[in-house]
């Protein structure tokens, strides 16, 4: 075990062994080994994950010895799969790496169920139409999806799949869930015990500023009917409580309590993002219902009752100026509080599996006390089809992104792309793509473009002229640069999605290397 430990240190300590192994036990598809899907998968090998199959029919040619760093002169009319395979292997050999030699339009359309083997398919390079068919087949088999294309200076990356329900969000920042305004009873009695009056001035300047918000909290809510500073002068006036408390100028701790002041202010029970997830409809379970809404619905219930419409306590606390004794006790008091809330989880978990018919320890405790210390940070986020963003985009999203200076250029180059496929369906090449007639290639486009405009209900639209030439300049190519940037985008999404870490992209990003811009357009 040492040694992959040393070999992934870096990444460990971002993601931790769950999420390593999570990595390890995936299996990902890649089709088309281009500059795009080759950058894709490079970043994967080199982070371990556990098997990879590359689908492509087509031979090295000398052009891929521009933009492929994974070809070389010795692979020139070999097969492309099997060489881009042998590179990458060099790259970690401890990744089981295999190739099918078959253009990935051919095995989505006679033989669909081979892509239910993997965890995960990375599609670069498709066209329209046979985007939508994969969309449908994975969907189907509840395979995770990632469409990612390079194209000239631009480029997209789309994630597609029904659901992706994820516990360790990993906000950059998240109130700490200390109970300020709302402390259970051994908190509170705990509080109790310290005088914030007392004439030691040793013991005055190192009382933790989580007792001293508690109690000045107490105090403001008596002469306030109860009600939390909510006001800017509410809230300069309970700054001033804590100033009046301190008998010296340069006390650490009442300088903490004063810049941790908006920590009582925040508003007792969940917020309106849990409240909609503990409301959805899937945390009515079943025996067909993932971990995830089991434990949903668990959490429901400890919230209207144990939990007094609060979820599970952290059970952590920040560093505090504190006397080294108040400092663990207070720990202490917040790690048994968490502990206590973690048992009662369990069961209610057991339970509930019982309940639908499932083994009651078929989820492990492990993850339970995960779910518990993440609890307030779930997310979950659900897709489109690609065939329904193609056929019903958001209409007045679309005019919106069109009339708007800041993605004018971000949604012309996503309505280009689209033409371009259009083009090609017609033409049998993509516009720019062979020499000469490149005038002849730019009345086309236009022409193709305000047909594509009219069924996506924008008809009185226009793009920039400058657009729709440089679509033309850029003949379909794959610049390595690009592709080596969307690349690193669509690996970095795969991560998120295969080690449930973070929060993965909704909508289509697009880059813009005219400008060097990066957006999601929500279609």
């Amino acid at each position: 075990m040492a040694e992959p430990k040393t070999k992934y240190d870096r990444q460990l300590r971002i993601w931790g062994e769950q999420g390593q192994t999570a990595l390890e036990k995936s299996s990902i598809c890649l089709l088309n080994c281009g500059p795009t899907g080759t950058e894709t998968l490079k970043n994967l090998v080199l982070g371990g994950v556990g098997n990879i199959t590359v689908v492509d029919g087509s031979k090295v040619e000398l052009g891929d010895l521009g933009n492929n760093f994974l070809v070389d002169e010795s692979s020139v009319g070999q097969s492309k799969a099997k060489t881009v395979c042998a590179f990458l292997q060099e790259l970690n050999d401890a990744v089981k790496a295999k190739f099918i030699e078959e253009y990935p339009e051919k095995l989505i359309e006679s033989n669909p169920s081979y892509f239910s083997q993997f965890t995960l398919v990375i599609a670069t390079q498709l066209v329209e139409g046979s985007m939508v068919k994969l969309d449908k087949i994975c969907r189907d088999a509840n395979v995770m999806l990632i469409f990612a294309r390079s194209y000239g200076l631009t480029g997209f990356v789309r994630i597609s799949m029904k659901e992706h329900a994820v516990i360790e969000s990993k906000p950059d920042h998240f109130l700490d869930d200390l109970r300020l305004n709302n402390p259970w009873p051994e908190l509170r009695r705990f509080a109790e015990m310290i005088d914030l009056d007392t004439a030691d001035p040793v013991a005055h300047r190192h009382t933790p500023y989580i007792i001293i918000l508690i109690k000045l909290e107490e105090e403001w809510a008596k002469s306030h009917e109860g009600h939390l500073p909510s006001t800017r002068e509410e809230k300069k006036a309970f700054k001033d409580l804590i100033k009046a408390k301190m008998i010296a100028p340069d006390e650490d701790n009442y300088k903490e309590a004063i810049e941790a002041s908006f920590k009582v202010f925040a508003p007792r029970g969940i917020s309106p993002s849990l409240q909609q997830i503990i409301n959805d409809s899937s945390a009515e379970v079943n025996s067909f219902s993932s971990d995830f809404w089991v434990l949903v619905a668990a959490l429901k219930e400890f919230i209207a009752n144990e939990g007094g419409a609060e979820a599970p306590l952290e059970g952590s606390i920040p560093d505090m100026t504190s006397s080294t004794e108040l400092y663990v006790n207070l720990q202490k008091i917040y790690q048994a509080k968490s502990e206590t809330d973690f048992l009662v989880m369990e069961q209610r978990v057991k339970k509930i599996l019982k309940r639908i018919g499932r083994d009651p320890d078929s989820i492990p405790k492990a993850i339970i006390k995960t779910f518990c210390k993440n609890a307030r940070k779930l997310k979950v986020s659900r897709y489109r089809s690609i065939e329904d963003e193609f056929n019903s985009p958001l209409q007045m999203e679309l005019q919106k992104y069109l009339s708007d200076e800041d993605y004018s250029i971000a949604v012309g180059f996503y309505i280009l792309l689209r033409a371009v496929d259009r083009f090609a369906a017609n033409y049998n090449s993509f516009p720019g793509q062979l020499e000469g007639g490149m005038d002849e290639d730019i009345s086309r486009l236009k022409t193709t473009l305000v047909t594509l405009l009219g069924d996506l209900g924008c008809s009185g639209s226009t793009l920039m002229e400058d657009l729709i030439h440089e679509m033309c300049r850029y003949g379909a190519a794959e610049l390595h640069a690009v592709a080596a940037f969307i690349g690193g985008i669509a690996s970095q999404e795969v991560i998120k999605l295969i080690t449930r870490q973070f929060v993965p992209m909704s909508g289509t990003f697009i880059f813009n290397g005219i400008d060097h811009k990066s957006q999601l357009l929500l279609l």
